[in-house]
């Protein structure tokens, strides 16, 4: 091993017994039963609903609750308390206001820091004390250790408890501590949590899910291909960013990108309402049906001047990567301007709710100059937001397009493979790419953009919008995007997407043992978790697949998708014992959880039972603490024992 770096070692390990402490507890930890992972996919900006399911762990803080209390609280008092460890700021409000006289309030408080400690307790045993006391409250850490762990000469120091719990009260600070008791213990049931792609667009607060998510202890992110988008976009694809602010006119979610990241529209819309009318297949989602309000009229403009943007600016990227083969979509090209109809794959079709008033027929690509001032303003805008900024840096910091985590695979959408299972091949710059190797040239490709963020026609650039809509793409995985069919044919038939034969064969076990084996996972143990496409469980549809070697867990917490799924969303648990998939019914409002007791019903399903209880030795945390383990070793040859 490097001496330099042992020496560097030994600075934080200067004598042998503090090497041997740590070597102890390291392997002490390695024992412990793993903790809780918890996987969320498909947010797609719906805060309320993410933050709740984040706070209650899909359950996981009411069955802690249950496994204490059930024989001393009622059902009634059981959600009360859920509802004061998931909400306690907003309760704690709540329920004060019922209390006329402080004795009254004093007794309760004193009941519940009691039941909170005894909560943490249980929520910490599989926990080292170091780690519990990271999670604690900081001004609190001294008493609330004190209250955890009472010795056996407890009626000896009663008094000194008794006192302990007195004067947080008479001093003002029982709010403070329950508050900070009901967080410790959302982290502790909660080891680490992992989102398995999109974050962004369509729900109106992918923001505030961002600001959570940074501020959260412990996780990791698996790019869908929303999050790509806006990636793709800040890296300095103009295409990517005319397709975010496309999809947020198109429900009406406008506001992410002026209010919140303060990103000047005034421009779009000085020429959208230039060259643009009102138009029903662009007004906004959400509205359609219904007379237009100013603003939405706006909007219906807007949607149209960035939807033209969008398609002019994907021609030459098409054009001058040939090995993308879509040049089938280059479909301004196929218009007949004249007779206003479309010939696409063999068929011709009338075009309808057309908005051409910016073409040049003779060159239908071609930016006009106000269009590429506006387009280049909004990227200057773009790439100058600090908010924007904070937010993609943590992506790309916590991000990936696959995830290798304790023998499972995390990826957001599909490994593109043909009708017979192997992996598809796609020849970029020269050179063939399959499978993991595919992936992989991907995630370099985006993450060269995102550092070479001034240069804005590349490969790399090219290549994240690629991710957004190519055929081989891991994130979309289809033949093709129809956004203009959808817009300007009334044939529901060219509408439809192809999907990579992965969506089919994921049913077959054996296709998902073989991905597994081609990430070097092992395909008895291993599991591959998706998000991406809505589990419509109100047609049959099973999101537990191949005999559980493929779990699928995009349910719907995007309001948009839940008339289909018939829930809001399923989550998944994974523990020392095992698996566990959880279904939400929709989320009403945090009041509701708040006024009268109600929680997001929940259907728990294992997915496979351990055998054996995991231990901390048998995870990626794991290995980890072992490489520390031999560095450990080797200083203490190198050092201490010469």
């Amino acid at each position: 091993m490097n001496t330099k770096f042992l020496d560097l070692l030994a600075q934080n390990f200067d004598c042998e017994e503090k090497v041997v402490t740590e070597i102890i507890n390291l392997e002490a930890i390695l024992n412990l039963p793993k903790g809780t992972e918890h996987f969320v996919s498909d947010l797609h900006g719906e805060y309320q609903a993410f933050q709740h399911v984040l706070r209650n762990g899909s359950g996981k803080v009411k069955e802690k609750i249950r496994d204490i209390f059930k024989a001393e609280l009622s059902e009634t008092e059981i959600n009360d308390f859920a509802a004061l460890v998931y909400y306690p700021e907003d309760k704690l409000k709540l329920i004060k206001s019922n209390f006329d006289h402080k004795e009254e309030l004093n007794k309760w408080y004193k009941e519940k820091i009691e039941q909170m400690i005894q909560l943490i307790s249980y929520a910490s045993s599989k926990y080292t004390r170091s780690k519990l006391r990271k999670a604690l409250p900081t001004q609190f850490v001294y008493v609330v250790e004190e209250l955890l762990y009472k010795t056996d000469e407890y009626t000896n120091k009663k008094p000194y408890y008794q006192k302990i719990t007195q004067e947080i009260i008479s001093l003002g600070q029982a709010d403070k501590l329950i508050t900070g008791l009901a967080y410790t213990t959302q982290q502790l049931v909660v080891d680490h949590l992992h989102v398995v792609g999109d974050i962004y667009d369509r729900g109106p607060e992918p923001d505030k899910i961002m600001d959570t998510l940074i501020n959260y202890h412990s996780l990791d992110i698996q790019w869908g291909n929303h999050d790509v988008l806006w990636i793709g976009a800040f890296a300095g694809s103009k295409v990517c960013l005319a397709n975010i602010i496309r999809i947020c006119a198109r429900y009406d979610n406008l506001d992410i990108i002026e209010d919140v990241y303060g990103i000047n529209l005034r421009p779009l819309l000085n020429l959208a309402e230039k060259y643009y009318d009102d138009n029903p297949a662009f007004r906004p989602k959400i509205h359609s049906d219904k007379p237009l309000t100013e603003e939405q009229s706006q909007i219906t403009k807007i949607h149209q001047a960035i939807a033209m943007i969008q398609f002019k600016l994907e021609s030459p990227i098409i054009k001058r990567r040939p090995y993308f083969n879509m040049s089938e979509r280059l479909l301004l090209e196929k218009v007949d301007y004249e007779k206003n109809e479309i010939t696409i794959y063999g068929k011709t079709y009338p075009l309808d709710n057309t908005c051409f008033a910016t073409i040049n027929p003779e060159q239908p690509d071609q930016l006009l100059k106000e269009e590429e001032q506006v387009i280049n303003k909004l990227l200057f805008s773009v790439q100058n937001s600090e908010k924007l900024a904070r937010h993609m840096k943590f992506l790309m910091k916590k991000g990936s397009l696959y995830l290798k985590y304790n023998g499972n695979l995390l990826i957001h959408g599909c490994i593109p493979i043909d009708d017979q299972g192997n992996m598809e091949q796609m020849k970029i710059e020269g050179k063939t790419y399959a499978g993991r190797d595919l992936l992989d040239v991907f995630e370099q490709y985006l993450r060269y953009a995102f550092s070479h963020r001034e240069i804005t026609d590349d490969l790399a650039t090219d290549m994240a919008w690629y991710l957004w809509t190519g055929e081989y793409s891991s994130l979309f995985g289809k033949r093709a995007m129809t956004t203009f069919e959808r817009y300007f044919i009334k044939d529901k038939a060219t509408h439809k997407e192809k999907k990579n034969p992965y969506y089919y064969l994921r049913e077959n076990e054996e296709t998902c043992r073989n991905i597994l084996e081609e990430f070097d996972l092992d395909p008895d143990q291993g599991h591959i978790i998706n998000g991406h496409t809505p589990v419509k469980e109100i047609d049959g549809e099973n999101p537990i697949k191949a005999d559980a070697k493929m779990i699928v867990i995009d349910g719907g917490f995007s309001k948009a998708y839940q008339s289909t799924t018939g829930i809001a969303g399923y989550t998944l648990l994974y523990n020392s014992y095992g698996m566990q998939l959880v279904a939400h019914q929709q989320f009403k409002s945090k009041e509701d959880v708040l006024l009268n007791g109600t929680d997001v019903l929940s259907v728990k399903r294992v997915v496979d039972k351990e055998l054996e209880r995991k231990k901390v030795l048998e995870t990626n945390v794991g290995k980890e603490l072992l490489e520390e383990i031999d560095m450990l070793k080797s200083l203490m040859e190198y050092r201490y024992m010469n």
